[in-house]
């Protein structure tokens, strides 16, 4: 008898060709507005949560300024980083990322790092992580990423299955999964962890010529993590004790602090690097980019209404100033869309209205006009339309980034670099992690992974095992896992694999 294939397909019944790759000019993008899969799979995501954030609900905020410390106008023409010495006012936000708003602090869960800049040329906005990678690379797969994080549909309860047999499936997470269960999973405060953009951005000076970037706040605080044991007893005896610390550190005088360093490739350095810099799955070794030290972000004034600021602040990706532009990142891309437009779906079509959103030193003028909650003079009797010859705001040639080539052919394309995803968290795993830190990491991946099916945790190994045999062998012993098996799958293709271990399979 012929199998009833159940075919995947859009909310409007078109049949769906592929849900693994986004539509772009060539392998490395960018990503094409014409791919509507993609646009209504973010579109209704961005719309699954009412009123609290879809991911990132529960946060902590505060003001305070960044300082440049060194020179860097070779490198962009970005006024705010114009001089030494000049101060810029910020509003930076931190959370955590998979949780509801009343999640613990301790939550073994990445941590979002935002910094919004006031700058003289409009607001630009950091939105990065305390993580330098992230768990995919391409924007069609982070709708059903987040489903895993979240809560299983029928029980309403968090879901091991769920959870890691997604990961297991998309071996690209492998680097993020291992620091989420090393020490990193869990930091001891806001304070006490970096900040990374995790993607790679552009930075272009005032005769045209541009680099590719990637930030790096360094707590001046030390970094501190909390061990399982810790995070659970904080998370039963004190859920919100990041926030308190943040709050309470600020309040005391005791203004936490962030160097920013900056990783930065010219167009021919880039060519030639070994790893791709548009695939947030992996880094740029610090041994092959030495960071440069840029600035000094200061927080020393908390908010004075936790709503009105820090639930209603909002940070895009998009919202950047000259001297500064978007890589081809398709996740990148993706976020450039998605936040703005979560952010109109949460707060309104005017929520850079909010004052805590509001452009301070270059207020806004535009022919946009009217929406819910338009309190500004709303244009008043100008033109709302460009062009026109009253008189009214317009384009500036010079804020336009400069122009580079982009070639390919516009299609769905799977990840082709040559270096594999196991490089990286095997190197993690060997070369950065001591002995005991290993130890930690091994025994917080059992604690977790032992509440999934036993073909998920085997199938899930094997990719701990690719990354490093001594690595995936901790966790079979763990677990009480067949080596023989795991060695097994971990020789096979990604497709084998998965058919070896789905559902049903002895």
């Amino acid at each position: 008898m012929k199998e009833n294939k159940k075919i995947l397909t859009t909310a409007f019944g078109i049949p769906v060709g592929d849900d693994q790759n986004s539509l772009t000019a060539g392998e490395s993008g960018p990503i094409l507005a014409q791919d509507a899969h993609l646009l209504e799979k973010l579109a209704h995501f961005d719309r699954e949560r009412i009123p609290e954030r879809v991911v990132h609900a529960k946060g902590a905020g505060a003001y305070g300024y960044f300082e440049v410390t060194a020179d860097v106008t070779r490198y962009t023409k970005a006024k705010f980083l114009s001089e030494v010495g000049k101060k810029t006012e910020v509003f930076a936000r931190f959370s955590t990322v998979g949780g509801e708003k009343g999640s613990p602090d301790a939550a073994r869960d990445p941590r979002g790092f935002a910094v919004k800049f006031y700058t003289e040329e409009g607001n630009y906005d950091f939105v990065g992580n305390n993580t330098p990678v992230f768990f995919i690379r391409d924007p069609l797969k982070f709708p059903d990423f987040i489903h895993t994080q979240k809560r299983n549909p029928a029980t309403n309860l968090p879901d091991p299955d769920m959870f890691w047999d997604f990961l297991s499936l998309t071996p690209e997470s492998i680097h993020q999964v291992t620091i989420l269960f090393s020490d990193r999973g869990t930091p001891a405060t806001y304070r006490n962890m970096n900040g990374y953009s995790s993607h790679t951005f552009k930075w272009y000076n005032d005769k045209g010529e541009y680099f590719w970037v990637q930030y790096h706040f360094k707590t001046d605080q030390g970094i501190k993590n909390l061990t399982r044991e810790e995070a659970a007893r904080l998370s039963g005896e004190d859920p919100d004790h990041a926030t308190r610390d943040l709050s309470a550190s600020i309040e005391n005088g005791d203004y936490p602090s962030w160097t920013l360093e900056m990783q930065i490739l010219t167009p021919e350095q880039a060519k030639d690097f070994q790893w791709d810099i548009f695939d947030i799955t992996k880094v740029w070794p610090h041994r092959e980019v030495p960071p440069i030290t840029v600035g000094k972000l200061v927080l020393n004034r908390n908010p004075s209404n936790y709503f009105a600021e820090v639930e209603q602040a909002a940070f895009c990706p998009g919202n950047v100033v000259p001297g500064i532009a978007i890589s081809p990142d398709k996740m990148l891309q993706a976020r450039v869309f998605s936040y703005h437009d979560t952010h109109i779906h949460r707060l309104g079509p005017n929520y850079h209205l909010i004052p805590v959103n509001a452009p301070k030193g270059a207020p806004e003028k535009s022919y946009q006009r009217d929406g819910f909650m338009r309190v500004d003079e709303n244009g008043a009797g100008g033109p709302n339309y460009w062009p026109n010859s009253f008189g009214g705001p317009a384009p500036d040639p010079g804020a336009e980034e400069p122009p580079f080539e982009l070639s390919g052919q516009a299609g769905r394309f799977p990840f082709t670099h040559p270096n594999d995803d196991f490089v990286q968290p095997g190197n993690l795993y060997r070369n950065v992690m001591d002995a005991a830190a290993r130890e930690r990491l091994v025994g917080n991946i059992i604690a977790h992974l032992g509440g999934a099916q036993k073909r998920i945790q085997m199938r899930q190994t094997a990719l701990f095992y690719k990354a490093d045999q001594d690595y995936g062998k901790g966790v079979a012993q763990g677990l009480g896992l067949e080596m023989k098996e795991i060695e097994r799958l971990a020789e096979m293709s990604q497709e084998e694999r998965i058919e070896a271990t789905k559902e049903g399979t002895s």
